[in-house]
């Protein structure tokens, strides 16, 4: 299989990676599910990588599952929502939270539509920022399904229960300000992708083993009993005082503020 529907480019330890069907509004066929999920898999594996920029050619993020062509082949159809065990991620649910399982931050660029799986996928990003046109919606209730690609995970961690009830049971279609007042987007920009790098550079700054390390206690205690973030919290500690990152980051502060830091620790 070629792998032409996602795009990465990579500048000063930063990925670009783009949804790559401009002509279908970045709909999501099976190709474009299973280009995401290398994509996630191939930057985890990169250790000098810092951020991520995920946005989508054309103007458009995404107009959501382009219904038509995965349902054309009924194989794939079961072949994105194929499981072994009910807890794990199926193909469906990676695109979205495999962004959340990265070691290092996650912007997602909103611009045009940027519906329904489109919606799912950047839910898995550590922050949004949204063109002031663009238009949102969780729509699968349209559809009278259920949101079944994980964005649930993020969704419920940025709003009150009854705000995610509402949206997602409306499928109302959100302006860019109706959303940023429901926490749904990070920020509003007139120019999402430049405002996206600087966000991005601004936390490269910053040691990637500690971004690894606040990204994950974050996602993994965020819910969980106070015991098990007590726990976190300290393992994480004694990885980053016994790293090198940690004394470069001491430094950067003191003596030496460019000193560039290490590939960040493996195993976060």
């Amino acid at each position: 299989m070629t792998h032409d529907l996602v795009l990465i480019t990579k500048k000063n330890g930063i990925a670009y990676v783009s949804l790559n069907r401009p002509e279908k509004y970045n709909a999501l066929n099976y190709k474009l599910f299973k280009e995401i999920d290398l994509c996630i898999k191939t930057l985890a594996k990169d250790r000098a990588l810092t951020a991520v920029v995920l946005f989508g050619e054309g103007g458009n993020f995404s107009s959501g599952l382009d219904v038509k062509s995965v349902m054309s082949s009924p194989l794939d159809a079961v072949k994105l929502l194929f499981k072994f065990l009910p807890g794990n991620a199926n193909l469906a649910q990676r695109v979205s939270i495999g962004w959340r399982r990265l070691p290092v931050p996650v912007i997602a660029v909103l611009e045009g539509v940027c519906y329904g799986g489109g919606m799912q996928i950047v839910l898995g990003a550590d922050f949004r920022i949204a063109a002031p046109d663009c238009k949102m919606s969780i729509m699968e209730a349209k559809w009278g399904l259920v949101p079944d690609m994980a964005g649930f995970a993020g969704l419920r961690e940025l709003m009150p229960k009854d705000q995610a009830l509402k949206l997602t049971m409306s499928a109302e279609v959100l302006s860019a300000q109706q959303a940023l007042s429901i926490n749904l987007v990070t920020a509003v920009e007139a120019d999402p992708l430049a405002a996206a790098t600087a966000l991005a550079t601004k936390l490269a700054r910053t040691s990637p083993d500690a971004n690894a390390a606040i990204k994950h206690s974050i996602n993994k205690n965020w819910t969980a009993p106070v015991r098990h973030l007590l726990s976190r919290e300290s393992w994480y500690q004694v990885r980053l005082l016994l790293g090198k990152n940690r004394v470069i980051a001491a430094l950067r502060q003191t003596k030496k503020p460019d000193k560039p830091y290490r590939n960040r620790q493996s195993g976060w």
